[in-house]
């Protein structure tokens, strides 16, 4: 079973299956169109499984923050960092794809197409909108919308809802709170909380047990409705987000030389090890024994605060997913021809730097789901564009756990004390 589960999700099994189901849809187009509608229930399964997962992980990793010793005293400066990292790597990200523009160069042909395949799902109730044709731009957001948009008036609505940015604040501040409840009345719930988490972990397994075959029938209905031209946009998307991955990490090496001193080129070797489990592995927490290894043996930082903070940064700081939410929300902007104002831009970096946080603990296409959640904030329809992303993801995967992995690097450096230079 082990094995079976390995090859589901290993990442040229799904390739493959993309490729196999994108052969059946243009072949036979009338046989393979019925079968979208087995991705729009794999869709929905994934989606349930969201909500009570990131909020047990957050909770819990906040709540073991509280109960390490002498952790209370380091959790401001841990907010912080975090979230100015993830910030940053939303601002660098956005800035950056907007320089590379992968959505642009586009013959006005495929731009109309790929139009329709984003705003023609029927299944999904969105409105329908074409590239080629004038629509009306929806009302910018106020600073009261943001905040109705992020503060839940009721986290049970929310829940029912879902509506995930909401969920995420709820947890981060009952993550704090409970952090202060005293050990003897937190036990019942942390115990409640882990069980809730390994319980999703095991239903997302069986979600993926059947993942071949289901990517199979959601590439054929999307190809036997579109045709297999639309997929060829996606190579300057990724493109466009290796390139940006290769900045942010280099932004993160220099942070890291910053704070451990030598060269960028000692700082980059120390870290080879987990830079490279993180693009063979594509799963951040594989990389945390490597990562303390590096950072203590290598780097000099104490072990007491690295062994504390990697877990801690694993779990909530997920750089790579913040940068691939803010270049796939632009790409799809792109594919419009819809000019984002300076006002939905700085939406944009806080809504993909939230939702990072949100995909703690999540990987593949779960990861890739959660960017309907920044689309959603600009207006812009993402669920009937999942199997475009979905049929790049195996190399976007790689790129991002590289970045997570690296970002968090940083990340503990900035928050541990120097290291005594000999």
């Amino acid at each position: 079973m082990r094995r079976f589960q390995a090859l589901a999700i290993n990442p040229w099994m799904v390739l493959a299956c993309v490729m196999l189901g994108a052969a059946i849809g243009w072949a036979a187009p009338g046989a393979a169109g019925p079968l979208a509608l087995v991705g729009a229930v794999y869709v929905d399964l994934l989606t349930m499984v969201v909500l009570p997962f990131m909020m047990s992980a957050v909770i819990m990793s906040l709540q073991n923050l509280y109960r390490e010793g002498g952790a209370a005293r380091i959790v401001q400066r841990v907010v912080l960092v975090f979230a100015l990292l993830a910030l940053g790597a939303a601002l660098v990200a956005t800035a950056a794809t907007l320089l590379f523009h992968p959505g642009g160069g586009m013959t006005d042909d495929l731009r109309a197409t790929l139009g329709q395949i984003v705003g023609g799902d029927i299944d999904h109730g969105n409105m329908p909108m074409y590239l080629l044709t004038p629509e009306p731009l929806p009302p910018g957001a106020s600073g009261q919308d943001i905040l109705r948009m992020l503060i839940p008036s009721n986290i049970f609505a929310a829940l029912a809802n879902g509506e995930t940015l909401k969920a995420l604040v709820f947890a981060l501040l009952f993550g704090f709170a409970v952090g202060q409840v005293p050990t003897r009345l937190a036990t019942g719930l942390q115990d409640a909380l882990e069980t809730v988490y390994s319980a999703c972990q095991t239903l997302t397994r069986w979600i993926n047990l059947p993942l071949p075959l289901i990517l199979v029938c959601m590439t054929a209905g999307q190809v036997a409705r579109t045709g297999v031209g639309p997929l060829a946009a996606m190579a300057g998307f990724v493109i466009g987000f290796l390139a940006v991955s290769v900045l942010v990490i280099v932004l993160a090496l220099l942070l890291v030389r910053h704070r451990a001193g030598g060269t960028v080129g000692a700082v980059a070797a120390a870290l080879r090890e987990p830079f490279a489990l993180g693009v063979a592995t594509n799963n951040s927490a594989a990389c945390m024994p490597a990562m303390v290894a590096a950072m203590v043996e290598r780097l000099g930082f104490a072990r007491n605060r690295v062994e504390l903070l990697v877990p801690l940064s694993v779990a909530l700081l997920r750089a790579g997913p913040v940068a691939y939410f803010a270049c796939g929300s632009l790409f799809i902007a792109a594919l419009y021809g819809r000019a984002l104002s300076p006002a939905d831009l700085v939406l944009l970096v806080v809504l993909a730097a939230l939702a990072g946080f949100a995909s703690s603990g999540m990987a593949g296409l779960v990861t890739v789901s959660l960017m309907g959640a920044v689309c959603t904030g600009l207006s812009l329809p993402f669920e009937a564009a999942f199997v475009l992303f979905m049929a790049v993801d195996p190399i976007c995967a790689m790129a991002r756990t590289a970045v997570t992995v690296i970002v968090d690097c940083a990340a503990v450096s900035l928050v541990c004390a120097r290291p005594v230079q000999l």
